[in-house]
């Protein structure tokens, strides 16, 4: 969104770089830095992260046995699931259907809302029907007809539109309240009572809360595919293409 001018941080001064997650290894702390050495692994947020060097404004060490490959693909995801759980106020034993419920959001969606025993609904393309079984959800294709197909699955006491695929006025009418959706990815959701989430809460404890459900199994966000830094622009064009389960990662 933000290369293609579409979201509010879009303006920028040449050069510029894009990039928000990553993971590697400790080169230089920054002044008043505690708990973490140089040498030690980790994962983490910054600025302008498509690079061989990178400056981390929130960090965790990576737990152990995770590969920085798929490291790399969980901060931000893992941030913005636990934000637009807590914004769309679904609780355990409630139902919550996720729109675009295949990617690295959606992954994460599905598995939290699951450990907090609320049952997930997931809606992706015929390819990644059994991913989502795999991940707990009961799922359904997102063409003609989805929104009955939904309907047969249970109840849908809270959504969340993850992919932007148009779907708000179908969401609200699954719910019965615009108050119990919320989006990602459609900037138009406001004009029909749907909250638009985009203002980051704490990265530092959704790391913590990250490397807690890593450690004890309950949290997998696989890689789809990794391509080195060279090739960013096949990963942008890939992504746009959607069908994506998981996360795309560049490899430095």
């Amino acid at each position: 969104m933000r290369r293609r001018g579409a979201a509010a941080s879009a303006v920028v001064r040449l050069p510029a770089g894009l990039g928000l997650d990553a993971a590697g290894v400790v080169d230089e702390i920054g002044e008043g830095v505690e708990g973490i050495e140089i040498g030690d692994h980790v994962f983490g947020e910054g600025t302008d992260t498509y690079a061989d060097f990178a400056v981390l404004s929130a960090w965790a060490r990576i737990p152990d046995g995770l590969p920085f490959e798929e490291a790399a693909g969980y901060p931000s995801v893992v941030e913005t699931a636990l934000r637009v759980i807590r914004e769309v106020g679904v609780r355990p034993g409630q139902s919550l259907l996720v729109s675009g419920a295949s990617g690295g959001v959606g992954s994460a969606v599905l598995q939290i809302a699951r450990a907090r025993g609320i049952t997930v609904i997931g809606t992706a393309g015929a390819a990644n029907q059994d991913y989502l079984r795999g991940l707990g959800a009961l799922a359904t294709t997102y063409h003609e007809g989805w929104a009955d197909r939904v309907r047969r699955l249970g109840r849908v006491d809270a959504a969340l539109d993850l992919a932007g695929a148009g779907v708000i006025r179908e969401l609200v009418g699954l719910t019965g309240d615009p108050r119990k959706v919320v989006s990602i990815a459609d900037l138009d959701a406001p004009r029909l009572g749907v909250r638009f989430s985009g203002v980051a809460g704490s990265v530092p404890d959704a790391l913590a809360e990250a490397v807690d459900l890593i450690s004890r199994g309950m949290l997998h966000i696989p890689v789809e595919k990794s391509y080195p830094l060279t090739e960013a622009a096949a990963a942008h064009t890939d992504s746009r293409a959607g069908q994506t389960r998981g996360r795309r990662v560049l490899v430095v």
